[in-house]
């Protein structure tokens, strides 16, 4: 590769998407960031020369330079830039004012800064989006939940009058049948809420029976009703999920009703039954075994133990999670005292403390971003606030835009942006840095005044969900192959690695090159 060719790569950085009309200045101004720092002018060419500068002739021996020798002999060696340049680039190296600098300080710093750059960059790209789809449903109910099983690679819509629907991950329908936990009862029971516990392979199921029921995905019978959960003391309406991925024994199975009570099931043995059969149960597999909330807070079954509190005070949970590297369940109501509560699991794992935000008015949702250590909250007056969850006082951020009560909120957790959604059928995205919306998309929604909304991004596949009452709306991110980095024109059919050049080889499908010729 030539040093010309070389400078080029290095110095072409990745485009960012469309403007859209909403961003602003700022943003704009903040794209064009450092593009005329030094460091990021440097060709690979340049970085050669530096590092001969650093190199000694005496093996394992490190060469430092302070500030004057470096400012000198880089613009001898580099032969371009000033001296108040590479000034300024040995001090931003030299954070420990050491007062010299060597190559793998350098290096660092050049490896750190690209990291930036690239962070950045992912943060102000605006996805372009394919056109709004109505899937062909059969629910005749509002959809209650959409879920993807990545073990089977299928998506799951549950309706509230328990028709589960399964659709391939190419979101064609395949199959749907009723699911409740009697029949009989159908015409007075409805669903609530789905989850999947992708760690012992089944789903839980909750009614207004006041009941959950665990189905196994791997029974012969399809959806097999394999434990029953009765004797709840309020109707459970939403529920979470989770599991440690460095031990699948360790789970948690959290819910909220419509009493205020909030209450989780820690699992500790999941991958061999996650309630104990009584001595005298039918050894039958296809048998249901029914489980009394009373005896789990009893505690006769060792393999769990039950976490609950009444913090929301008989308003309606309208949402919860678990969160690990809180080490924490969330939950909120639509009330403007303990909006969000945040229960902290003690270091016995079997008590909670908690903290709890008041917000005006109350919220819809809200989501967790673990790396930003941010809350976002879905705000009944039109707002979308960014919380610190171990400041209760004040958000650290307000999100400004939105002209009716936003009703859902989910973080992109890659590119760190947020969309929100609001009551108008407006969706805008977030930069979270800058605290700016840089899209609005208000597509052609259903007119209805009145519906329920879920709202469901899956990141993994670009692929965003709102449900208006029984309609099913899929949003899907275009795939952008203009930027990928291809190396052949044509199918790679073989990849073999050079050792005595020490770098890999490729051959093209159609060809007769031999791959060792280079």
């Amino acid at each position: 590769m030539s040093c010309q060719k070389a400078a080029l790569e290095l110095n072409t950085g990745s485009q960012p998407g469309p403007m859209s009309p909403e961003r602003t200045e700022d943003v704009t101004a903040f794209e064009d960031y450092g593009t005329g720092l030094l460091e990021n002018q440097l060709s690979v060419c340049d970085f050669v020369k530096i590092q001969k500068a650093f190199e000694s002739p005496e093996p394992r021996k490190i060469i430092c330079m302070s500030r004057e020798d470096f400012i000198q002999k880089m613009t001898e060696i580099v032969g371009w830039g000033t001296k108040e340049e590479y000034g300024e680039l040995f001090d931003k190296v030299d954070v420990a004012q050491d007062g010299f600098i060597n190559w793998d300080k350098l290096t660092s710093f050049i490896l750190l800064e690209l990291y930036e750059q690239d962070e950045r960059a992912k943060a102000t790209v605006v996805p372009q989006w394919k056109d709004l789809e109505f899937l062909p449903v059969k629910h005749k109910d509002n959809i209650q939940k959409v879920i993807f099983l990545k073990s089977s690679s299928h998506y799951l819509t549950i309706s509230k009058e328990g028709l589960l629907a399964i659709w391939g991950e190419n979101l064609k329908l395949q199959e749907t049948f009723p699911i409740t936990s009697d029949a009989t009862k159908l015409k007075h029971l409805w669903v609530t809420s789905l989850v999947s516990l992708e760690n012992v392979n089944k789903i839980a199921v909750a009614f207004t029976s006041k009941e959950i029921c665990f189905y196994d995905l791997l029974s012969k019978e399809e959806f097999a009703c394999q434990y029953k959960l009765q004797g709840l003391k309020g109707t459970p309406i939403c529920m979470d999920y989770w599991y440690d991925p460095l031990d699948a024994n360790e789970s948690i199975l959290s819910f909220g009703d419509i009493t205020g009570k909030v209450q989780a099931i820690a699992f500790t043995a999941a991958l061999i039954s996650l309630f104990e059969w009584p001595a005298s149960a039918c050894e039958d597999g296809e048998a249901t075994m029914t489980i009394n909330w009373a005896e789990l807070l009893s505690g006769c079954h060792k393999c769990c133990h039950i976490l609950e509190h009444k913090l929301h005070q008989g308003d309606w949970v309208r949402q919860v999670t678990y969160n690990a590297s809180l080490d924490a369940i969330i939950s909120s109501t639509t009330s403007n005292t303990n909006s969000v509560v945040l229960a902290w699991r003690e270091k016995s794992k079997k008590h909670l403390n908690m903290t709890s935000f008041n917000i005006a008015q109350g919220i819809h949702a809200f989501d967790y971003h673990s790396r930003l250590n941010l809350i976002a909250t879905a705000g009944i007056n039109n707002k979308v606030c960014l919380w610190n969850p171990y400041v209760v006082s004040k958000p650290v951020g307000v999100l400004w835009g939105h002209s009716a009560s936003v009703i859902a909120v989910q973080f992109f957790v890659e590119r760190k942006q947020l969309f929100s959604f609001s009551k108008d059928k407006v969706l805008r995205l977030w930069d979270i840095q800058h605290q700016l919306s840089i899209q609005r998309i208000a597509c052609s929604f259903p007119e209805s005044q009145d519906f329920r909304c879920l709202f469901h991004f899956d990141e993994a596949h670009g692929r965003l969900f709102i449900s208006f009452n029984n309609r099913l709306a899929l949003l899907a991110i275009k795939s952008d192959a203009s930027k990928r980095v291809k190396s052949h024109e044509k199918a790679v059919t073989c990849v073999l690695y050079n050792s005595i050049l020490k770098q890999p080889s490729q051959c093209e499908e159609d060809t007769n090159e031999d791959p060792y010729d280079n």
